[in-house]
């Protein structure tokens, strides 16, 4: 159960939905309410799909490479640790890097499932938490799923947060995420240095 809650906690920081809240916003401004629901679970599920492939190949794929448990450990806390500073210190993203005024084009696939939530930083850690976790898979399909949902119902209630919680709100939840998360790699680096000298 532990490694359940801990796994969804750390999937959840690394999709980064509130994040993404204006992102998303952005994207689908052109269409109403109805059809922003439809293209929303349409693209979360596109995205699920995609992470579970790569649940379930990335132990395959790191077997294949030779690679041991200590260094899935020390790269996966390389990897979060980069993913929290930029949470801390986040891009500047101009709409127009996704979506141009005049073109009112349904998204498909990308970028909204791909890159936004189903990205190269979090099919990577997927694909170390499948090498670590290798005989408990179950666990980390129910984590997958815990922390997709989530994603999914903060993404569908978008505009309810923004309401709530300002734009300044959510940057500053999200850098404390960032926060969290930085804790975690470096915890997750710790114990991959650990393994390597007792090895």
């Amino acid at each position: 159960m532990h490694e359940i809650i801990s796994n969804s906690i750390l999937l959840i920081l690394i999709m980064d939905p509130l994040g993404n809240l204006p992102l998303f916003m952005s994207l689908l401004k052109n269409f109403s309410p109805k059809k922003q629901r439809l293209i929303l679970i349409r693209e979360m599920l596109f995205s699920l799909i995609i992470m579970i492939i790569f649940l379930f190949s990335g132990e395959k794929i790191l077997h294949s490479l030779n690679v041991k448990t200590e260094t899935v450990s020390i790269s996966g806390g390389i990897i979060l640790f980069l993913i929290a500073i930029k949470m801390i210190f986040p891009i500047e993203y101009n709409d127009k890097m996704f979506i141009k005024e005049k073109n009112i084009e349904e998204p498909f696939l990308v970028p909204l499932a791909i890159p936004l939530v189903a990205g190269p930083s979090l099919l990577a850690t997927l694909m170390l938490l499948s090498h670590q976790y290798s005989k408990n898979i179950i666990c980390l399909i129910i984590s997958l799923i815990i922390s997709w949902l989530f994603t999914l119902i903060i993404l569908l209630l978008s505009g309810l947060f923004l309401k709530i919680l300002g734009k300044k709100g959510v940057n500053v939840l999200e850098k404390l995420m960032g926060l969290i998360l930085i804790m975690l790699s470096i915890q997750m680096f710790l114990n991959g240095i650990k393994i390597w000298f007792h090895s």
